[in-house]
């Protein structure tokens, strides 16, 4: 099998948390998961995409690093001419950003967006009727407001009372200067901190001819970025570190898990008139946390159930992250050896992936006494490190000596791609290839502010990609 992109560059941290990982057993191992959303990965959310979570990054913000910004996408493949109506949040969705601060697989902090539609003139098909040069450009028919809480020691705090929306980028005509719209939308949070909500370029990047038997079976079809030109959905916070850590003290707490959920209520009521009505307890119906994973490691058959769990109720779903499908197929495929940490001890096969996708890594982003749950891990004591700023950056992460990303956080340019097959072959476990889907970047540069993703692509395209 030949091997795609440049070599690894380890540095000593990354030796260090390879030999960690590779180092042996967990011990008190209990319950583990694994888990996360991705584009279309589950069948459930495939038909209802205004909950399907594709994304979730979180990184100490490089521009204020006394804060942390997590980012959450959703809606996958939206095709930027995609009108009349194009793409609006769903109302009656609980769309949630969740954080454990103490490793017990439970949420101490829940910043929630709940959102609302407005039409100016409904009698018309328009989506905006004329330029729109503000956000509260009367020219602009249809648009959104949310409200944005903190749910945290039992108190659900308001935030933001209907914050407005950035629309989605109907064309240069519609919308002459489209980064004027982008600034007006990001909302300011009492005590610090910042939101935003609405439409970008979408920043995951790979080449998804991954799913024709990976690559072609011949590594024929690779270096093409397949998202290159679509939109999502964002939802975004910047909050000072103290209103994530434990007790509010980010030095003697540094380390957080971080996942993102959206909730309907169980019964929807179609109306004679043409109209829906929402009843009901609240059902989680999308959630996310490590990239890839329930995409790529949970089965089909057990998708939809994984998006309705709990971390603290992973360990139903640990037998795939100790024996994922992945490395499997890229032995059928191209030869390669699976690997196994620990044939030797039951329940642990893969100590290298638990310790990367369920519990954090020790002397990294573990919390002490955690209890094993898929979600992002991040060690907010570690300083921001992005391309042209620091030395030790590297797209592949703690794989290429970078303990600033992924899987300590992650940031949007971080090739998780590349990292995973990688570590899902072996990396770290004395097994070292460059695997990669020949992507290294996104199609278009992220911002140095926030909310740091891309303007979305024009309507006026005449096609994306």
């Amino acid at each position: 099998m030949r091997r795609i992109g440049t070599g690894l560059r380890r540095g000593a941290v990354a030796a260090g948390v390879a030999a960690a990982l590779g180092a042996g057993v967990l011990t008190g191992l209990g319950p583990v998961p694994g888990g996360a959303s991705s584009h279309r990965e589950a069948p459930l959310v495939s038909a209802d995409p205004q909950v399907d979570n594709t994304d979730l990054y979180a990184f100490v913000s490089p521009d204020a690093p006394d804060t942390v910004t997590i980012i959450s996408s959703w809606i996958p493949f939206e095709e930027p001419a995609g009108g009349p109506n194009f793409y609006p949040f769903a109302t009656g969705v609980r769309y949630d950003i969740k954080v454990d601060n103490d490793g017990d697989a439970k949420a101490e902090v829940t910043y929630r967006f709940v959102f609302r539609d407005h039409r100016r003139n409904p009698n018309t098909f328009l989506y905006n009727t004329g330029p729109v040069t503000s956000i509260t450009d009367p020219d602009l028919n249809f648009y959104q407001t949310f409200d944005l809480f903190r749910v945290a020691g039992g108190r659900t705090t308001k935030l933001l009372d209907d914050a407005l929306v950035v629309p989605s980028h109907v064309g240069e005509a519609s919308m002459p200067d489209y980064a004027s719209l982008r600034s007006q939308g990001i909302h300011s949070l009492p005590g610090g901190g910042k939101a935003f909500a609405g439409q970008a370029d979408d920043p995951f990047f790979l080449d998804l001819r991954v799913f024709d038997l990976l690559y072609g079976a011949d590594l024929s079809e690779v270096g093409d970025d397949t998202l290159d030109g679509f939109n999502v959905n964002v939802l975004a916070i910047q909050v000072p570190k103290e209103d994530l850590a434990r007790a509010g003290d980010p030095e003697a707490n540094p380390i957080i898990g971080i996942w993102s959920t959206a909730s309907r209520r169980s019964t929807r009521v179609l109306m004679s008139d043409g109209s829906v009505r929402w009843e009901g307890r609240w059902v989680q119906v999308s959630r996310l946390g490590m990239p890839l994973v329930n995409e790529a490691v949970i089965p089909v058959g057990l998708k939809d159930r994984w998006n309705a769990s709990r971390p603290a109720s992973d360990g139903q779903f640990l037998a795939y992250v100790n024996d994922p499908e992945v490395p499997r197929l890229l032995n059928l495929v191209y030869g390669l050896p699976v690997p196994d940490s620990d044939p030797e001890t039951p329940g642990v096969q893969r100590a290298d992936l638990v310790q990367v996708f369920l519990t954090g890594v020790p002397d990294l982003n573990q919390p002490a006494g955690v209890t094993p749950a898929e979600m992002l891990r991040l060690n907010m004591s570690i300083p921001p490190c992005q391309p042209g700023t620091c030395g030790s950056y590297s797209r592949l992460g703690v794989v290429g000596g970078d303990v600033a990303g992924f899987p300590n956080g992650r940031r949007l340019a971080d090739d998780v791609i590349d990292v995973a097959l990688q570590v899902l072959a072996g990396e770290l476990l004395g097994n070292p290839n460059d695997l990669g889907d020949g992507v290294d970047a996104n199609d278009v540069g992220f911002g140095s502010t926030f909310p740091y993703v891309a303007l979305p692509h024009s309507g006026s395209n005449a096609a994306p990609h």
